[in-house]
């Protein structure tokens, strides 16, 4: 067991808020190290669209659960948990504190809450909820989901019909919505929990992340994306920033309207986090532009410690 003097301090908030550097400030405060709980920066083939911390950032703290995976591994939320637990464990013996860091609201929780055992799924029905997307398009299965799990169907990235998928085979499976086995009981952890959630004027975000899209665009994102074009049946590149690309390499839209839907469901992928983290009223909220955020963090630990 861990000792109770041991604290995760979570890192939240939308993407493109500035979470990488807020966490390796934090880290450099205490002394310690970062593990992401990004659910795309795991895999190696991925780090212009998934906007890993670049060489310096990783040098200026240890990161882990960054390039720790491939993208033909299957690697669910429920495995990140496992390992993640695993690596706290160890890291904790030799750190008192540990900054836990990234957008994925999912892989947030399973760290520091778990979930109930999800049922196991009838082949069948998934069989079945694949050709429908085949036939029917995602769209489809979207209108499916928002009717049996509205409280998920605002949560999850409606981009990623994998995650549609799972929603919907554990509700025909169990005739419960996805989040209500989410939402059960809570899983005590050997550890002090922190939760810290960054966020930004709306008008300054979005401005933020297109600029950032621009800036991935400059950096090479489209050579990146398109030597992944042979991987694209693989889950981890349902991803915004990758989907658009592929709709361009397949003649299905411009790349000026490809670039444009990456920053517009980038955008809409930002106010779903934020929706996610709202709900959860133990977080700690800050502005990531006051020029003194360090020191309001620090002075919250140090309060609730």
């Amino acid at each position: 067991m861990i000792p109770k003097n041991k604290t995760l301090i979570v890192v939240a908030g939308p993407t493109a808020v500035g979470k990488t550097a807020a966490a390796i400030e934090l880290a450099r405060h205490y002394n310690t190290v970062v593990v992401s709980a990004d659910s795309r920066q795991f895999f190696r083939e991925m780090s212009i669209g998934t906007a890993k911390p670049n060489t310096q950032e990783l040098a200026a703290v240890k990161h882990y659960f960054i390039d720790s995976h491939s993208i033909t591994e299957p690697f669910s939320v429920g495995d990140f948990e496992k390992l993640g637990l695993v690596l706290l464990d160890k890291l904790f013996k030799t750190h008192n504190k540990v900054v836990l860091a990234g957008g994925s609201g999912l892989y947030i929780k399973a760290i520091c809450e778990g979930f109930d055992d999800l049922p196991t799924a009838d082949p069948a029905i998934r069989e079945r909820l694949n050709q429908e997307l085949e036939e029917k398009g995602i769209g489809y299965l979207q209108q499916q989901l928002q009717s049996v799990d509205p409280v998920y169907y605002n949560e999850v990235d409606l981009g990623n019909p994998q995650r549609i998928i799972r929603a919907l085979e554990v509700f025909e499976s169990s005739g419960k919505p996805f989040s209500s086995y989410r939402q059960a009981t809570i899983n005590k952890r050997p550890f002090n929990i922190i939760k810290l959630a960054l966020n930004l004027p709306r008008e300054v975000l979005y401005n933020r992340i297109n600029h950032r899209v621009d800036l991935m665009v400059q950096q090479g994102l489209l050579t990146e994306a398109e030597a992944l074009l042979p991987f694209r049946q693989f889950n981890a590149l349902n991803t915004v920033g990758y989907t658009e690309l592929f709709d361009y390499f397949d003649g299905k839209t411009s790349l000026e309207k490809a670039i444009e839907m990456i920053k517009q469901n980038t955008r809409r992928f930002a106010k779903r986090q934020l929706t996610w983290f709202r709900k959860d009223n133990t977080f700690h909220w800050f502005q990531a532009s006051d020029a003194n955020i360090l020191d309001q963090m620090t002075g919250t630990i140090d309060t609730v410690l």
